[in-house]
């Protein structure tokens, strides 16, 4: 039996398992992610696909952190595999870890949980108010741009790192908007738009090659600007036709790592496909680019117990997307 605690981040579900997980050997959180990928893989299928999860599902394995200096750790999965980073699942942990008391929190005030990921060690800043959460501000890894104009598809795309390697471009580019009635057609044009970018040199991680690679498409549209900031409304599509419901916490990153660079010094408020918002600001510019935080809220959704019938002719189960 394995059992879970459920979130939303602005949208995007996040499943954290708590009990019945894998033990996963590794002497850090990147290591343990490939252990991942080869000893619970049918698990990771198990909660994300259907009848028990959707083609847009998301969640993580708790694992031990890398020192004493974090927390826990956190092994990202989606319908397709294990990502190196996920901002509104970083939320969600912030959230679920003062529910649960892992981390003690003040009534009124603001607790650091400070968590491993495959792309490093994130916070996630906890907001406490009459005993309730009420914001988490995620403070994510150095991110910053790859690459510019780089073609693909028939379309020139910005490359940038926020955990993870995001293209962005314009979804006027396309002919389109961030519109849930264009949401097929941006997949299908993310699909391609990955796959003319594999193995693309610009797409390489230039410390660590297990972060390389596309991970999602991001689409904007721009909005009108206000006291200074930027407004943008965003879809990001990642892994194989994956939608993020929430404005994507690293995709967010690198969409404000971009912006930095196009001279933004206000913040940036991220909506997205279905109308949540992020609120996204650097918090120091360092050696590797610049430190984001960017702001959103978790809720929880449900508790729940899974297991699989060995007769079960379904078994781990499937996707139609």
């Amino acid at each position: 039996m394995i059992t879970t605690v459920d979130y939303h981040t602005g949208g995007e579900p996040f499943r954290i398992v708590t009990g019945g997980g894998p033990d996963l050997p590794g002497e850090d959180v990147p290591a343990r992610r490939i252990a991942a990928m080869e000893r619970a893989d049918d698990l990771r299928r198990l909660l994300c696909h259907e009848p028990r999860g959707h083609a847009d599902m998301y969640g993580c394995f708790l694992v031990p952190p890398d020192d004493p200096g974090a927390h826990l750790g956190a092994l990202f999965w989606h319908k397709d595999g294990f990502s190196t980073a996920c901002g509104h699942g970083t939320i969600a942990l912030g959230a679920y870890a003062v529910h649960e008391g892992l981390v003690a929190a003040p009534r009124d005030g603001v607790t650091d949980v400070v968590i491993d990921v495959p792309s490093g060690r994130v916070t996630a800043r906890v907001r406490t108010s009459g005993g309730r959460v009420r914001g988490v501000t995620f403070v994510n890894v150095p991110s910053y741009v790859l690459a510019r104009d780089v073609p693909a598809d028939g379309v020139h795309v910005d490359l940038a790192y926020g955990g993870a390697i995001y293209a962005s471009l314009p979804a006027a580019a396309v002919g389109l908007s961030v519109e849930p009635r264009h949401l097929t057609a941006l997949i299908g044009h993310a699909r391609r738009i990955k796959a003319a970018l594999a193995g693309h040199p610009a797409t390489r991680h230039p410390r660590d090659d297990r972060l390389s690679g596309v991970y999602g498409v991001i689409f904007h549209d721009v909005m009108p600007d206000a006291d200074g900031g930027a407004h943008q409304r965003n879809v990001t599509v990642f892994a194989d036709g994956e939608v993020d419901r929430s404005p994507c916490g690293s995709g967010t990153a690198a969409r404000l790592a971009l912006l930095h660079d196009d001279g933004l010094r206000g913040t940036l408020v991220h909506h997205s496909v279905v109308g949540s918002s992020f609120v996204a600001r650097v918090a120091d510019v360092v050696a590797e680019g610049i430190v984001p935080e960017i702001e959103g809220m978790a809720y929880r959704t449900g508790r729940h117990v899974f297991e699989l019938d060995p007769e079960d002719p379904i078994g781990t189960g499937f996707v139609l997307r």
